[in-house]
Parts: C-alpha cells; structure tokens; sequence
C-alpha cells in the first residue's frame, strides 16, 4: 500500500471514531467531521460544510432590464451561499480557524472579477472563492481549568485577524447554517461589502463569559472607501472613510444574558432555531462605532459646500426565546425582535437586492421607476431607525420524528431619515426539516415597498425555495 493509501485509510478511521455533539434537530449527525488528534479529545480538527442553493420568482422594480431584455418577472436558480470552514484547538488554549467560500452566483452575475459575455469565463461564471474569516485565538483564562477541568466562572478569549466578532446585536454574528427565515434581513450586517469584507474586518476582539453574561468586544480597522459625495445633492453622506477618516479605527461590542440553557461561544456564529433541542431565553445590547467612516458636502454660510467627515454610531438591542414544550410532541416557539438605531450621517441611505440579476431599462417610458433601483433592490440601510421581529412554530411529531414543519413570519419596520415616510416588509414561509438544519427546505415569500420621491409606492414580491444540507 503507498503512502497516499496509507494517509486516506488512516484518515477514514478517524472520521469513524468522531465525538458526539448535539446538534440543532438532528439525532444522526453528531460531531459532523471531526478528528480527535489526542485521546481524550481535547485536541481536534473541524471540519465544516454547506451548500444553500435558491430557486427564485422575482417580481421587478419598474423599469428593469434581465439579460438585455425588459422584465417584469424573473425566474432563476443559484447558489447562496457555498462554504467549507474549518479549525482546529491545537492545545487547550490555542484555536486556529478558517473559512472560506463563495456567495450570490446567478446565470448572469456573481461570476469572478472580469467575467462577462459567452464563452468559459462568461458572465457569471467561475466565482472567486475567497476566505470569510481567518483568526488565531489564545485562551487567556479558559472556560475550563486545565488542570481539574471545572468551570471558570470568568473567562477571557483574545483573537486576531479577520474575524466575525460582532457588537449591535446577535444577528451581526448570525450564523447561516440555521436561520429560521429562509435568510437574515442583511441589514443585519451593517457595513456589507463597504467598510468589511462580507461582514469581516480585520482586528483583535476579546470574548467569554461571566456567569451568564455572553460578551464580546472588538477593535477593527475598517477597509477602505471611497464613494463621492455629490457636490449637488449636499447633506447626503455615503461610504467614504477617507480625509478625516483615513487613518481611524472602529470597536464595538455586544452583550447579552442567559436567563435559560448556556449557549456555546467557541464560535461566534449565533443560532437561529434549535428546532426543540434547547430551552434559550436571552437579551442582549450591542454598539459599533468607526469614526469619521462616511462624507458629504456641508452647505456653509456663505452658500458653498465643503466636505465633511461624519462618525459612524450604530446602537442595538434584541431579545431571544426558543422554547420547547408539549414532551414528547417537541413542539417549540422561536421568537427573536431587535430594534436598531443606525447613524451614518446626513441623509444616508443604501439600496441593496440579493443576487440582483435586474438592471436599468434604457427603453423604458414608465414614470414609475423606483428610487430603490431595479430588480429586487429595496431601501436596505439608512440613518434611522429599524425595528425586526421573527417568529416560528414548530409543529408537534405527528408524522414522524425526524420530518418536522415549521412555519415563520417576519415583520420589518424602517424610518429612514432620507426617506418621507416608513416603509413596512413581510416574510412568511415554512421551513421543513428533513434531518433538522443538515437537511431542510425552506418556502418563503417576501413583500417590499417601491419607492418614488422619498415616498412608498407599492409593493412587489419574491418567492424563493431554498435547499440546504451542511455537514
């Protein structure tokens, strides 16, 4: 047998002899891929997986223009998101992690920095992969001592690099795998591909626990950016850290209570649902601050304009229940609401849609076109105010143990300063667990307002199938 035989069976024993986790819904799937690289397991490597790929019916924006032709309906498959992460806690004090993936690729965009047109590098094809988060952490009073391996009632973790150790709310470190809406509202994630790198920016954080205090503390440099401020339009800021802000530094923190069970912070990555297998009841509060990170033109006394620094100063808090009950038929209720209070400046207001595949119409003669854009691009982050609300109900075990339905709602309220009026969204779906989060299909469909003259419209929405299965 060569070397390389050697190496794969050698590997194959050990994925046998895997540790058992209890994971959220599923009775089979363990420790996933883990590998015990000592004898009482408490040095390992991690590896995890997932795959979300959507089905889409969009209705567009006026004026929107898919492929080159003018739609007002769009229908599409991609994928989400496509993930591998992994790490390792080499000693009892020492983890290392990395993840690594792509996201939002469609039969027309999402494709890898150049690619356009027909041909093996056309549009949307060959995405970049591209790491998501790379940090070393170092246990500096360790959730378990060492030696007795009794609980500390106080611990301290500190890690560097590019990392996902978010303030604002719990929704900031939401983990993916485990949504209870087919996705997180976005704005969740309050610098998106501006100042972070998919929701990342490199820094040093602190993390642990108190008793039943979770907390989280960050000190970023924020990437760099660049957006012009139009000279015309004075008193609107957009995403420029530069001038003032060139050489500043943002923090944050999030803090939040454990009334019921512990929930684990070895990762950052929170939970959505646990579909049943764990009683939680938590609040938290959370800030992010970047000095000087947007720009605008100030009108002066005199009648002229002068460029202007502004600070960035986002507050949140949130509340989580997800409580089982009703024995053996496991029924469970998940309630999560958040209100935020986002300050980028002036009149600050960013227009995003998912996998948007729609662009402007140059034909088009309507006088309805909406200030959000075209496609599926609605008002998503502004100066204002946001209030999210969640809810889910997973049905008792009727049919089977294992095959479990859960239907959602989700409510969204904006007051946007750059808008006249607040604009309202709705979710509501179903999710249906076929091996809890490792396999499920989740149905949603979702409402968004249309936008003219800083004024709601109408409405348009998008129905969406999502296959899941991680690993």
């Amino acid at each position: 047998m060569n070397k390389k035989l050697t190496y794969l069976f050698t590997l194959l024993v050990m994925i046998s002899s895997l540790n058992e986790i209890k994971a959220q819904g599923s009775t089979e799937y363990g420790g996933g891929i883990k590998l015990k690289l000592n004898e009482d397991g408490s040095k390992y490597v991690r590896f995890i997986m997932w795959n979300q790929i959507w089905m889409r019916y969009i209705q567009n924006n006026p004026g929107t223009q898919v492929n080159g032709v003018p739609a007002n309906v769009t229908t599409d498959i991609g994928a989400r998101r496509l993930r591998f992460l992994a790490y390792a806690q080499i000693t009892p004090r020492y983890l290392v992690l990395t993840h690594f993936g792509i996201n939002n690729q469609t039969f027309l965009n999402g494709g890898a920095a150049g690619t356009s047109g027909t041909g093996g590098y056309g549009a949307g094809k060959k995405p970049g992969i591209f790491f998501h988060d790379v940090w070393n952490e170092y246990a500096v009073i360790p959730a378990m001592k060492p030696g007795t391996k009794d609980a500390n009632k106080f611990s301290l973790y500190a890690g560097f690099g590019l990392h996902y150790w978010h303030g604002v709310s719990r929704m900031a470190s939401a983990s993916t795998l485990n949504f209870l809406t087919i996705d997180a509202p976005i704005f969740n994630w309050y610098n998106i591909e501006n100042s972070d790198q998919f929701a990342r920016q490199y820094g040093v954080y602190l993390k642990g626990k108190a008793g039943k205090l979770d907390y989280r503390v960050h000190l970023n440099r924020p990437f760099a950016t660049d957006l012009k401020p139009v000279k015309t339009k004075p008193n609107v800021a957009v995403d420029n850290n530069g001038g003032e802000g060139a050489n500043q530094w943002s923090y944050g923190g999030y803090f939040m209570y454990q009334f019921k069970d512990q929930e684990s912070n070895v990762l950052p990555f929170t939970v959505g649902t646990y579909v049943g297998t764990k009683k939680v009841f938590n609040i938290g509060a959370g800030y992010y601050i970047n000095p000087k990170g947007t720009m605008s033109y100030q009108i002066l006394s005199a009648g002229d304009t002068a460029l202007t620094n502004h600070n960035i100063a986002l507050l949140g808090g949130d509340i989580f229940l997800d409580y089982p009950f009703a024995g053996d038929k496991n029924m469970a209720v998940t309630l999560y609401s958040c209100f935020y209070n986002y300050n980028y400046g002036p009149n600050y207001l960013r227009n995003v849609g998912i996998m948007n595949v729609g662009v402007k119409d140059a034909t088009y003669t309507g006088t309805d076109v909406s200030d959000s854009g075209y496609g599926n691009a609605r008002p998503l982050i502004g100066t204002g105010n946001i209030w999210y609300t969640q809810a889910g109900y997973l049905l008792p075990k009727n049919i089977s143990s294992k095959v479990r339905l859960q239907p959602f709602v989700a409510y969204t309220y904006k007051n946007f300063e750059a808008l006249n009026k607040a604009t309202h969204y709705i979710d509501t779906g179903c999710n249906l667990f076929i091996d809890g989060h490792h396999s499920k299909l989740t149905l949603q469909y979702s409402s968004r307002p249309t936008i003219q003259a800083g004024n709601p419209t109408g409405t348009k929405g998008e129905l969406m199938l999502q296959t899941q299965i991680y690993l």
